[in-house]
C-alpha cells in the first residue's frame, strides 16, 4: 500500500504543481511579455510537453487510487470526497484536451490568433477550476482524517 500512495502523490504533485506552475507564474510573464502569436505558440507548446505528463498522472492516480480504497474495509467520507474531486478533475482534464486543446492547436497551426485567443481563454479558466479543485483534494485528502 505505501508504494501505491507514493505514487498516487505524486501524481498528484506533478498535476497540480505543474497547474500552479502555469497559472500563477508562467501565464502572468507570458501575458506581459509576449505579444498574442508568440504567446499562444508558447502556450501550444507548454500543453504538448505537460499534458502527456497529465496523462500518465491520471492513469497512475486512478489506478492507485481505486487500489488503495479497494484495500480500505470501509472507506471514510474524506475518502470518497478525494475520489470524487479527483474524478472530477479527470473529466475537466480530458474537455481541456479533446474540446479545447485540440481546437488551440489547429487554430495556431492555421495563425488564427483571435480563435486561438479565444481558446485558451477557456483552457486558462478550465485550468483555474482544476487547480482550485487539485488543491481541495490535497487539503481532503491532508486533513479529512482529522475529522473523521
Amino acid at each position: 500500500m505505501i508504494f501505491a500512495k507514493f505514487l498516487h502523490v505524486m501524481g498528484m504533485v506533478i498535476w497540480v504543481g505543474g497547474m500552479f506552475f502555469a497559472y500563477m507564474a508562467l501565464r502572468p510573464v507570458a501575458a506581459e511579455r509576449l505579444e498574442p502569436p508568440q504567446r499562444l505558440m508558447l502556450w501550444e507548446g507548454v500543453f504538448s510537453r505537460f499534458f502527456p505528463w497529465v496523462w500518465a498522472c491520471i492513469v497512475t492516480i486512478l489506478f492507485t487510487g481505486m487500489a488503495m480504497l479497494m484495500m480500505v474495509n470501509k472507506p471514510g467520507m474524506y475518502l470518497m470526497l478525494m475520489a470524487t474531486l479527483g474524478m472530477l478533475m479527470m473529466l475537466l482534464f480530458g474537455h481541456v484536451y479533446f474540446a479545447l486543446y485540440l481546437k488551440l492547436k489547429r487554430a495556431v497551426a492555421a495563425q488564427d490568433w483571435p480563435t486561438g485567443g479565444m481558446v485558451l481563454g477557456k483552457i486558462r479558466t478550465m485550468i483555474a477550476i482544476n487547480l482550485t479543485l487539485g488543491l481541495l483534494t490535497i487539503t481532503v485528502a491532508t486533513l479529512g482524517p482529522l475529522l473523521g
